[in-house]
């Protein structure tokens, strides 16, 4: 998709969406202390970096890390916070991103910069050129079940076969990802 179509795309997911953020923010102030989003430094497009915005579903003061790498990781994800990473209602908020340009609805996912290894390897094979997605490949083929090499063939795949249709063909497998909960471990 080119920036305007992401741009009016991502403009009327998040008009239609505004009165389930409001809901959500709400439930985010009564379950647990801090803000009700969490911004993070990620790695875009030509490795820039550039602030990523979520629902907050983990408390206060939890490292910024790969979940993954957290230890014991579920006891830092808060109730709703469960729910919100399940239904992958969390990532909401990156509209926002798309309509500012910094993100796209279908591409890789943005690095986060501790990911060395990722982001170098992204470079090598010029992943990096694109901007990072809301949903990709990887996240309709496994997410958090695969190795991060396989992460990066999907992407390679993504960047060699780029096309609306293709992008059209994730965003539908998406929803039923999202719907089935395939692939999520936190």
């Amino acid at each position: 998709m080119n920036r305007f179509t992401n741009f009016f795309l991502g403009l009327i997911f998040f008009i239609i969406s505004l009165p389930l953020m409001l809901i959500i923010c709400i439930m985010i102030k009564l379950d647990s202390r801090g803000p009700i989003f969490f911004i993070s430094e990620r790695v875009g497009q030509n490795n820039k970096s550039f602030k990523m915005i979520k629902f907050r579903t983990m408390y206060l003061n939890t490292e910024i890390i790969e979940t993954a790498k957290l230890e014991n990781h579920k006891s830092k994800i808060t109730k709703l916070g469960k729910v919100l990473r399940k239904l992958s209602i969390d990532e909401i908020p990156q509209f926002i991103c798309v309509i500012q340009g910094q993100m796209a609805i279908v591409g890789p996912r943005p690095a986060l910069p501790s990911q060395i290894s990722l982001i170098e390897s992204r470079q090598k094979y010029g992943i990096d050129k694109l901007l990072p997605g809301i949903t990709g490949f990887a996240q309709i083929s496994g997410r958090d079940l695969i190795s991060d090499k396989e992460k990066l063939n999907f992407e390679l795949n993504y960047l060699k076969q780029k096309s609306l249709l293709i992008d059209l063909k994730i965003i539908f497998k998406t929803v039923k990802v999202v719907f089935s909960r395939v692939g999520i471990t936190h």
